[in-house]
Order: C-alpha cells, then structure tokens, then sequence
C-alpha cells in the first residue's frame, strides 16, 4: 500500500495542479477553466472524485503558445485552429495573415502617434501664445481647392479623428491616386449651409469640390464659445468697413490639443 503511494506520488509530480500551472504562465485559473471549456486546452488528467485538474508539461508548452498567439492579437478561435493544424504551409499561411493584420494595426498606431506628436507640438507653442490672437486681419491667400463632405456639418471628436479618411473614401477607386489632402480641417458655409471641407494639395476628378477664389480675406480667431458672435462681428465689418456682401464664410479648424480646437474665420473681400 505504501508503495502504491510513493508511486502515485511521482507520478503526480509530471503534472501541475491548475493554480501551478496558472502561475508558470501568468494566467489566472478562471482562464484555464475557460480554455478547458471551449476545448482549447484541455488538462492532461482530471481527478473523477474532485475534479481536480492537473496539467502535463506538454499542456504548459501548448499554454505557452497560447499566450504567445494571443500576443499576435489573434482570436481563440483562430488560434485553436491553428494549433490542430499539421500541415506546416497552413501555418505559414496563417502566420502571413496574421502579420498583415500585424501591419495594419502598427500603421493605425503610427497615425495615432503622429496626431498625438501634433497636438503636443501645438501644446508646447500654446505656453508661448496662451489664447489665440482675436483681433481682426487682413490676409491675402492663393486660389484654394476644396472638397466638401456629403453629410458632415460640424466638427466632433468623432469625424476629426482620421478625418481625411472620410474624403478619401468618397473618391472613386480609379481617381484615388490623383488626390492628395493638407492635414487640416475646416467649414465651408454659403446660402446658410455648412459643410466640413478638406483642402487639396492634389486634386483630379470627383464630386464636392469648390474653388475658394485667390485674393484677400478678413480673418479673426475664436474658440467654439465665442464663434458665433465673432463669425457676426466679422460679417458686419464685411459689409460696413468694405462695402462687400460676403458669398460665403469658411472657418479653418485650428486643433489645438487632442481634445481641443478652435477657428479661424476668413471671409472674402476682393482680389
């Protein structure tokens, strides 16, 4: 009887109970019950009495590569599947996928980085300049193409993150590489309605562009606070210092911070 003990006992040391096994992987035990359940890894024995659970060495290579796989953000599904495979071109091909959806997430955290790099920078020049300046200037800009959007009317948090994407998808497939957009925003408003616009560095053929015409402009800053009553102030020196009926009015968003912008309003005067 003792000798079946002693032997049960080093048998019992090729297996991990499910706490051991959790804490050589940096797991959690709920984890391991989950993976039993959906059969991604199931424990190499399990008492019949207590249910217990105790794990191989050979289940703590495969947890290993679990982990590792989930590292790649792929799902568990996926990661099950591929386990089973035993063709080593299905795990090449698996693997390239899943390095291309590697790529594409690190190019959308470049972006991400780079808008944040940006709004740092605009950070940094604000302990220089705290408020934007108000006062009302002349400007003198070159002939501007636009693109105006077909249902975005005002800045969001939403529609300012990647927002040159919105203007991108619109164009068709075959004019894509014609088009080129400044890393700005801004509203176009003419007969009451506004529009949110891309300005082109590049442009072809596609519907919604707009010529803002070269000459000079009257300009004001503001924040979204005071920017009605400024865009007033500005339209009323337009009509009563310069004589002029302004045909439209566009308002250049100014981000300043990942959170924050404000405008610079410039109305046409004349060439």
């Amino acid at each position: 009887m003792q000798h079946k003990s002693q032997e049960d006992n080093i048998q019992m040391k090729k297996y991990f109970s499910i706490s051991a096994a959790a804490k050589k992987t940096n797991v959690t035990s709920e984890t391991l019950r989950h993976y039993d359940r959906i059969g991604l890894l199931k424990p190499s024995k399990k008492d019949e009495r207590t249910n217990y659970r105790y794990y191989s060495e050979e289940d703590i290579i495969r947890l290993n590569t679990i982990c590792s796989l989930q590292k790649m953000d792929l799902p568990l599904k996926a990661i099950k599947e591929v386990l089973e495979y035993d063709d080593l071109n299905k795990v090449i091909d698996f693997l390239t996928e899943a390095e291309k959806k590697a790529d594409e997430k690190i190019a959308d955290l470049q972006y991400s980085k780079q808008k944040i790099q940006a709004a740092k920078a605009d950070y940094k020049s604000k302990l220089q300049y705290q408020t934007p300046a108000e006062d009302v200037t002349v400007k003198y800009f070159t002939k501007r193409v636009i693109m105006l959007s077909d249902n975005l009317k005002s800045p969001a948090l939403d529609n300012l993150w990647n927002y040159l994407k919105h203007f991108y998808d619109k164009i068709d497939p075959e004019e894509k590489q014609s088009f080129l957009f400044e890393d700005l925003a801004g509203v176009y408003t003419e007969n009451g309605i506004s529009r949110l616009f891309a300005l082109c560095i590049r442009y072809g053929n596609a519907d919604g562009l707009k010529i803002l015409p070269e000459g000079y402009y009257l300009c004001s800053s503001c924040n979204e606070e005071n920017r009605i009553k400024k865009i007033d102030e500005v339209l009323q020196t337009v009509k009563t210092d310069y004589h002029t009926e302004p045909e439209f009015i566009v308002q250049q968003i100014i981000i300043s911070g990942i959170l924050q912008w404000h405008y610079q309003i410039q109305v046409y005067l004349h060439r």
